[in-house]
């Protein structure tokens, strides 16, 4: 049995890693080689890695968690997990496997508006968020796809921050009037038409109407829904919040005892929402990692205590 079990392999996973690898854990960590992260060429707002590709950080720290012999990386996807007396059966396609503790590390999957060339385009010019890829394209000019509130308040910061030439374009949604006030006074134009297809690239891309207009934008945000990315959490019984994303405490526990969930598949009840950014999924990773070797530490001198104890208390014959 692994004291340790992590699944998947993103920062937060590769970090809980490191951390159970150094404290000599028996860990496995199992990677279904899908990062969310996958189509972005270059990540922001980690220091030592700004403009780093992706791959790169993957790469690089696969390495640095396979340098520790007590660390078995395997690529293979859970199907399915269940809680056990003494702690968890994972199901894969090679077989079964026990872990004492749990991390979950599987992340989120984004769930993208049926527009043509959106997804091709998704990560590399048509951006989720203007912390990580705002400041690239500043002073250019921007469009952000979507008429909720979300996207209202995406367009309101980067014309506050990054581009005096901000649009929003809706794909048929009207903007709720309250909304459309807030835009007109930033000076930032609606676009209402459907949308019929998006070309071109970072740069020059072209955003085509279903009246036979086109606008070219140099780039493009949107804020998109998102899903789980695995429903292990939901099989072992953890409580989700209305958003979907797992219920974690302070030290990234989830309400299961023995499991912690990290990185953007979870948040706190303090939190308004989940954030996706790199630094903050490596530090729940190692929250996770401190607080479950703690946990497997207590346990094992509770265990030789009690042992102890009862052979104190054996009759001598």
């Amino acid at each position: 049995m692994y004291e340790v079990a992590i699944v998947g392999a993103g920062p937060a996973g590769l970090t809980a890693a490191l951390v159970c690898g150094r404290q000599q854990r028996r860990v496995l960590l199992l990677d279904s080689g899908r990062p969310r992260n996958a189509p972005a060429t270059e990540l922001h707002m980690l220091v030592g890695r700004d403009g780093h590709a992706p791959a790169q950080l993957r790469r690089t720290g696969r390495e640095e968690v396979a340098a520790h012999p007590n660390v078995h990386i395997r690529d293979e996807v859970v199907r399915s997990a269940a809680v056990l007396p003494d702690g968890f059966r994972l199901d894969l396609a090679s077989g079964t496997e026990r872990a004492r503790k749990l991390i979950l590390a599987t992340g989120q999957v984004d769930v993208l508006p049926d527009v043509p060339g959106l997804a091709e385009r998704f990560g590399s010019s048509v951006f989720h968020c203007p912390y990580c890829h705002g400041y690239e394209v500043k002073g250019q000019a921007l469009a952000v796809l979507g008429g909720g509130y979300v996207h209202c308040m995406q367009a309101l910061y980067l014309a506050d921050r990054l581009s005096s030439d901000v649009v929003v374009c809706t794909d048929g949604v009207t903007p709720e009037e309250e909304h459309l006030k807030l835009l007109a006074g930033a000076g930032i134009a609606v676009h209402t038409e459907p949308l019929t297809g998006i070309g071109g690239g970072l740069g020059d891309l072209r955003l085509s109407f279903d009246s036979g207009r086109t606008l070219r934008r140099a780039a493009i945000f949107h804020r998109t829904a998102t899903r789980q990315h695995s429903d292990l959490a939901e099989q072992l019984g953890c409580e989700m919040f209305p958003d979907g994303r797992v219920r974690v405490d302070a030290v990234q526990q989830t309400t299961v005892p023995g499991v912690w969930a990290a990185g953007d598949m979870a948040r706190q009840e303090a939190l308004a929402e989940a954030t996706a950014f790199l630094a903050t999924g490596a530090a729940d990773g190692m929250r996770a990692a401190i607080w479950a070797d703690q946990e497997l530490l207590n346990e094992d001198a509770e265990r030789v205590g009690a042992d102890e104890t009862a052979e104190g208390e054996r009759p001598v014959r």
